[in-house]
């Protein structure tokens, strides 16, 4: 077995990770300084934990030993540390043994943890990341001895849900277990990062004691403020004042009488939680300080940091990377604070002088002014059954903590029913969706994005920014189950009626009220808003409280009816008597009938004690409806608060747009629940060869896209002084409704190995990191026909008698069309001559496309076989940075293009993903018969779509994939034109071991 001498440093190992209990550590590999690291650890481990791991007694490592375990070839010999500090807590390594019987490359394993850092789940997060790197090293196989006695790493091993084999021997259990990840590991994977990233936010809005450090000598300013808030709110914890201004001696912080410290280092008493609001270069001592003494988390207020330019981005990520080697999580830095309303906490460390009441709402905001709005617009809604806020983090820069920690702890919080959130940046995009699917299962997620048309980063967010339009954003938003809204007050209108009110069973919403005008304007925001009112029931303005009651009651006993919307104006006319029996004048406008407060009487319930009888009467007949109930009302005072009242709470709105967009969205969200329940699978082809389209990958990009006709490589296309790239034209090789033609479909090779696994990852090519590859097309071909997917084959056709060549070749009848950029998807200019039946016709359409549109090579001409009659369509697949890897679906043409009629889901597609792609466009009918026309083969299609997605999926090194066009005929598709870009793959955190982000 070949070792480098001069082993390279994988840095792309190093990881931060939190640990069961919600504290973090750092994975890295172990290199030749860390010496002095390993014995001091080993004096550290038990003699009892040195048998288990060495099967004999081992007070100390020798010189060999140290040497041994600090040297190297990050290939067959590998070891990992993970570490607090400047310390070890634990070490794993693998050695290269010889292959299995059945020829599998596999390595022997070895853990040792600390003892005191046993229970932490230090060893099952050591796991994932030494099987990561012999899963790139080529290693295919683990095996580990282990003592029965060591029960503790037993199941260590048995828990971590890879497919392994046991076997008992000489007084040891030998273990033996495939790497290749498998649904169960993945899942165990996923379970144990939502367990200990929840922990860690646990800690941070559930803390014991808080020290706010920065806390000034006089009234005023940030630190004060937070710990006023602190005290105002009623925290159930121990608070410090904490200022090295502080003279000797004080040891209290008046008139707050809390105690005062001039160092955290001072308290006497363990932290959970240090509130940071001191300058930006003080920062980094009071980190060190809170580390000395054991603080848990922070929340960094302090500003100047990535939305400052160069130096503070630098200065945050220097922030990060000290908190977590001491084992803290931050929140921030130029962070709003946090808030947790439980009745054992009561913690309001944040800026807000009026924070929302206790309810079931959880809220994450990116901005501190927009925190600032959602809580003082959830304060002034009455009813704190309906505003009431759970728990509430507004993360600033979030360097570290993000609306991903987030989501993995309110899913488990039995305190929080609705998740509200302000994104302006998703820092690991597949993360967040795979979260949020999770959490939208069981309670909504209500999420509106910032920055969705700058296709920039926001200040201070050192993630990629989107170049996908906002309406795709949000299309794989709500394919995600996000509740996906436009602006902050429609975040609350929607989480409210999400919190307070049961979800429609569908579109259909009665309409009761006692203003005809009112209740039309009702109806058309509900038909703008996509829903389908019914005729809304007038009660008149003479209705009493107990005529909304007996109408609301009537509205939701009827089975054709899924939610109801009330609209109330103040007046009523009492019938052909007025309020003090004088009939009516009909001449007199109703508003203008009953000036002024009058005696009591039926329809007369203007003051707030009659808003509190119609809210009486609402909330009898909502209760126990499986319903929602939703009221519009105009200047009704005291109505809101009536309804808001707990137990069940009604939510209100000024005008009938806002309720109805609100609806809107839970009538989708409840649809999406509905679908979640079975949201398909993503199939398994027999005909896949994964490792086969690795290894071309990595050839491509290795060759810096120059594909070779040797080992294995694809003949490059012909070109006079260049590559050419066949024909993807709009129209291309057909016409018809969206273009067609006829012959037959050349048969495309098609990829014969057993898909026994999943892709092996290819070592790191030699091509400058982040520079995409544009493949050429016969070489992209080559590569798709790994998955079955088969691109039409045409030939270059640069003089008559080539052209008559590849006709012959290719077989009559054929189609001429040129591939130049500039004439590419332009039908309309003429580039593309179909149904060519003979060599005559051909050579006479050469030279007329030549002598119309330039000389061949200019324009570039390619002879291509007719394909079947059908429409023609566009598949594409691409990795955006903002949002992670997207499949979009339309039908090929100007028309499309400039409707931007296009669908899109996420990757990996799901067979009901692909079902639902294709009918989501507006011109789907055209793929199922439109006008008398054949229904084309649409399950060819959707095996089209779910091939391209899994191939993106599976190889990262793919930046797009476009097929153009794909004609879907009445039997099969065809592929005329294939488009492949390539770039050395990104780390993508969500797809191995877990791992923290670095900003």
């Amino acid at each position: 077995m070949a070792t480098p001498s001069a082993p390279e440093y994988p840095t792309h190992w190093e990881a931060d990770v939190v640990l069961r209990d919600g504290g973090t550590a750092q994975i890295r590999p172990i290199v030749p300084d860390d010496a002095d690291r390993l014995v001091a650890f080993f004096d550290r481990v038990s003699d009892e934990s040195k048998y288990l791991r060495f099967f004999a007694p081992h007070p100390r490592l020798s010189a060999r030993d140290v040497h041994r375990f600090t040297h190297h070839d990050y290939v067959d010999r590998v070891g990992l540390a993970a570490v607090v500090g400047d310390a070890f807590i634990a070490t794993v390594r693998y050695d290269r043994i010889e292959p299995a019987a059945d020829g599998a490359p596999q390595a022997e394993v070895a853990f040792l943890v600390q003892d005191d850092q046993q229970g932490r789940g230090v060893a099952s997060a050591l796991l994932e990341h030494i099987a990561a790197c012999a899963r790139e090293r080529g290693v295919r196989r683990f095996v580990a001895d282990v003592l029965p006695a060591n029960s503790r790493m037993m199941k260590v091993f048995t828990d971590a849900g890879y497919t392994q084999k046991r076997s008992f021997e000489d007084g040891v259990v030998r273990l033996e277990f495939e790497l290749e990840p498998t649904e169960r590991s993945l899942a165990v994977m996923h379970a144990r990062e939502q367990r200990a990233e929840a922990r860690s936010v646990q800690r941070l809005l559930a803390p014991r004691s808080v020290a706010v450090i920065g806390v000034g000598r006089r009234p005023g300013g940030v630190g004060r403020t937070v710990l006023a808030n602190l005290l105002a709110g009623g925290f159930t914890g121990r608070l410090y004042a904490v200022n090295h201004a502080y003279p000797e001696g004080r040891d209290r912080l008046l008139p707050e009488d809390v105690p005062a410290r001039r160092s955290v280092r001072d308290i006497d008493e363990p932290v959970d939680l240090a509130v940071v609001a001191v300058p930006a270069a003080r920062v980094p001592d009071v980190v060190d300080d809170c580390g000395e003494q054991g603080v848990q988390g922070l929340v960094v207020l302090s500003s100047g940091y990535a939305e400052a330019g160069a130096a503070g981005r630098a200065r945050q990520r220097d922030l990060v990377r000290q908190a977590r080697g001491h084992g803290m999580r931050v929140i921030g830095p130029n962070a709003f604070g946090v808030l947790n309303t439980a009745p054992p906490v009561r913690l309001n460390a944040t800026l807000a002088p009026d924070p929302a009441d206790s309810g079931r709402v959880g809220v994450f905001t990116q901005s501190g002014a927009i925190g600032i709005a959602l809580l003082s617009g959830l304060h002034r809604r009455p009813g704190a059954v309906l505003t009431g806020v759970s728990t509430f983090v507004s993360a600033g820069n979030r360097a570290d903590v993000s609306g991903n920690d987030l989501l993995q702890y309110w899913h488990d919080d039995a305190a929080t029913d609705v998740v509200l959130m302000y994104l302006e940046s998703l820092g690991n995009p597949r993360k967040f969706t795979r979260l949020a699917r999770r959490t939208a299962a069981v309670k909504p997620v209500v999420v509106v994005k910032g920055a969705r048309h700058s296709a920039s980063t926001p200040p201070g967010h050192a993630v990629p920014g989107t170049s996908v339009p906002a309406e795709t954003v949000g299309a794989l938003l709500r394919q995600a189950g996000v509740v996906a809204v436009d602006t902050v007050t429609e975040l609350v209108d929607t989480g409210l009626l999400l919190a307070a009110q049961p979800l429609p069973a569908g579109p259909r919403v009665a309409i009761v009220g006692n203003s005809d005008s009112l209740g039309l304007l009702a109806y058309d925001a509900c038909r703008a808003a996509g829903l389908r009112p019914l005729p809304p029931r007038d009660l008149t303005a003479a209705a009493a409280p107990e005529d909304f009651r007996a109408a609301v009651a009537a509205a939701l006993a009827e089975g054709g009816c899924d939610a109801v919307l009330v609209t109330a104006i103040p007046w009523g006319i009492p019938g052909p008597l007025g309020p003090r029996g004088r009939a009516a004048d009909p001449d007199v406008p109703a508003l203008a009938a009953v000036p002024g407060p009058s005696p009591r009487s039926r329809g007369d319930w203007g003051d707030r004690g009659d808003a509190g009888a119609l809210a009486d009467a609402l909330r009898a007949a909502a209760a126990g409806a499986t319903k929602p109930v939703a009221v519009v009302h105009l200047e009704i005072e005291g109505l809101p608060g009536a309804l808001a009242a707990p137990p069940d709470g009604i939510p209100t709105y000024p005008a009938g747009e806002r309720a109805a967009r609100a609806l809107a969205q839970a009538v989708r969200y409840a649809q999406w629940r509905r679908r979640a329940a079975d949201p398909g699978r993503v199939p398994e082809y027999d005909d896949l060869d994964p490792a086969g389209a690795a290894a071309d990958i990595a050839a491509l990009l290795g060759e810096r896209g120059r594909a070779a006709g040797d080992e294995g490589g694809v003949a490059p296309d012909w070109a006079p002084g260049g590559a050419w790239r066949a024909a993807e034209g709009d129209g291309a090789a057909g016409a018809g409704p969206a273009g067609a033609g006829a012959g037959t479909a050349a048969d495309g090779a098609g990829a014969a190995a057993a898909r026994t696994a999943r892709r092996t990852p290819a070592p790191p090519a030699p091509y400058p990191e982040g520079v995409p590859v544009d493949v050429p097309e016969q070489a992209a071909a080559r590569v798709l026909r790994r998955y079955g997917i088969d691109v039409l084959p045409a030939l270059p056709a640069p003089d008559p008698d080539a052209a008559a060549a590849a006709a012959a070749r290719l077989g009559y009848p054929v189609a001429l069309k040129t591939t130049a950029v500039h004439l590419r998807h332009r039908p309309d200019l003429g580039g593309v001559r179909l149904d060519l039946a003979g060599e005559d016709q051909l050579r006479l359409a050469h030279a007329e496309l030549t002598a119309t549109l330039g000389a061949a090579a200019e324009v570039q001409p390619v002879v291509q076989a007719m394909a079947p009659r059908g429409v023609d369509t566009v598949v594409r697949a691409a990795v955006d940075p903002g949002v992670g890897a997207v499949l979009s679906f339309g039908l090929a043409g100007a028309p499309s293009e400039l409707l931007g009629d296009l669908a899109h889901r996420l990757v990996p597609a799901t067979d009901r993903d692909a079902a639902e792609l294709i009918r989501a466009i507006r011109g789907a009918p055209l793929l199922f018969g439109w006008r008398g026309a054949q229904p084309v083969d649409t399950a060819a299609l959707e095996e089209l779509l779910l091939r391209l997605s899994i191939f993106v999926d599976e190889h990262p090194e793919v930046v797009s994939a476009e097929l153009s066009p794909v004609v879907v005929a009445p039997q099969g598709v065809s592929v005329l034109s294939a488009a492949l870009r390539l770039a050395p793959p990104p780390p993508r955190i969500d797809l191995g071991a877990r791992r923290m982000p670095r900003y």
